[in-house]
C-alpha cells in the first residue's frame, strides 16, 4: 500500500479525535500543478532543460511551504498539548490525582493512559514521516535542496516533531512501565525497540520505528559532561542538568529558568531565548533515577549542598536588599 493512501486510512480513523494532520493529497496536488505549468512553459520556449521547476518557484513556495509550515505547528501544538496532559494524569498523586477527578480530566483507568500514550507515539512517527515524504517529493520534482533546507528552518522554530521534548518524556514513561509491574501484572508496551542504552558509560535514550524513523538522545549534560541530573529539555530540544542550566542562563536555582533573559543562549547551538519555554523532564528523571541509583544519591547530596548554598545566598541578598544596606 503506498504511503499516501495508508496515511489517509490512518487520519480518517482518528476522525473522532480531531487530529490536525498534514494535507498530503493536498500538498502532492500543488506540486503537480508546478509540474504541468513547467512542462508547458518549456515546450513553449523550446526549452530542453531537464528541470521541472525553477529554484524558486512562485507556484510552490507561495503556496507549499506556508501550507505546509502551518500543518506542522498545528501537528506540534496538539501533540504537546495531549503528550502534557497524559504525563501530567499519569504523575499526580494524592490530592492533585482528587483535584483531575474533580474537574472530570482523570478518566478511565490506567490501562486508558497506556493506549493513549501509544496513539499519541503513533501520531507523532506518521505524520513525520509524511513530512519527510512530502519534502523529499519536493526535492525530486525541483532537482533542487529547497525540501531539506526548510526542514532545517522548522527544526530551528521548534515545529519539528521529533525535537518535541514530551516525545522523550513518553519514551521515558514507556520504558518506566516495561520496568514496573502495575497491579501484579506487566505493564503493556507503548511500541517496541525503545531502550534506555549506555555506551562506554554514557546514557542514550533511543528507538527504532517503522519506515526507518529512529530517535537517538543524548543523555549526557554537556556542561558538567555527566549524565544528566533532574534534567531540563530547552526550547531548542538540548537537554542538560537542571542545576547547570540555570548556571548556563546565569540565574539562581530560586529564580529559576523562567527568569532568565531573553538574550541568554543555549550553551550547544547558540539559540536565544530557550529557557523560559523549558520543559522539566520528570518521567526521565525517574528512568534514569531508577538506572543509576549509586550516581543519582551521589548527585543528590552534591546538589542538595549546592542548593542550599543558593538559598541561602538568595535570603541574605533580599534581606540586605530589604533593610537597604
Amino acid at each position: 500500500m503506498k504511503f499516501c493512501k495508508k496515511y489517509q486510512e490512518y487520519m480518517q480513523g482518528q476522525q473522532e479525535k480531531k487530529l490536525p494532520g498534514v494535507g498530503f493529497k493536498k500538498l502532492k496536488k500543488i506540486l503537480k500543478k508546478c509540474r504541468k505549468n513547467c512542462q508547458s512553459q518549456k515546450a513553449l520556449n523550446g526549452s530542453i532543460s531537464t528541470k521541472t521547476c525553477p529554484d524558486h518557484c512562485l507556484v510552490c513556495d507561495g503556496t507549499f511551504f506556508p501550507s505546509l509550515l502551518n500543518e506542522m505547528s498545528e501537528i506540534v501544538g496538539c501533540f504537546n498539548q495531549r503528550a502534557q496532559k497524559l504525563l501530567e494524569l499519569h504523575l499526580a498523586s494524592g490530592f492533585r490525582k482528587y483535584l483531575f477527578w474533580f474537574k472530570g480530566k482523570l478518566q478511565g483507568n490506567h490501562t486508558a493512559l497506556i493506549h493513549e500514550g501509544k496513539d499519541l507515539v503513533t501520531y507523532a512517527l506518521i505524520n513525520a514521516i509524511a513530512i519527510r515524504k512530502i519534502l523529499k517529493k519536493y526535492d525530486k520534482i525541483h532537482y533542487s535542496k529547497q525540501g531539506q533546507l526548510f526542514k532545517s528552518q522548522v527544526q530551528s522554530m521548534h515545529k519539528e516533531i521529533l525535537q518535541s521534548p514530551w516525545l522523550c518524556e513518553l519514551m521515558a514513561f514507556h520504558i518506566n512501565l516495561r520496568e514496573t509491574k502495575v497491579k501484579s501484572r506487566k505493564a503493556p508496551a507503548l511500541f517496541d525497540g525503545c531502550s534506555l542504552t549506555f555506551k562506554d558509560g554514557k546514557p542514550s535514550l533511543t528507538c527504532e520505528f517503522f519506515d526507518s524513523i529512529k530517535v537517538d538522545i543524548d543523555l549526557t549534560c554537556s556542561i558538567c559532561l555527566d549524565t544528566v541530573f533532574d534534567p531540563v529539555s530547552l526550547t531548542c530540544g538540548h537537554i542538560f542538568c537542571y542545576i547547570c542550566a540555570c548556571s548556563a542562563a546565569s540565574v539562581t536555582i530560586v529564580d529559576g529558568l523562567k527568569a532568565a533573559d531573553p538574550k541568554k543562549k543555549c550553551p550547544l547551538c547558540r539559540e536565544e531565548g530557550v529557557y523560559e519555554g523549558s520543559v522539566h523532564l520528570e518521567e526521565l528523571n525517574i528512568l534514569l533515577g531508577r538506572s543509576c541509583p549509586e550516581y543519582w544519591d551521589q548527585r543528590l547530596q552534591a546538589e542538595r549542598v549546592e542548593r542550599v548554598k543558593q538559598i541561602k545566598e538568595h535570603w541574605e541578598t533580599q534581606c540586605r536588599a530589604f533593610v537597604g544596606v
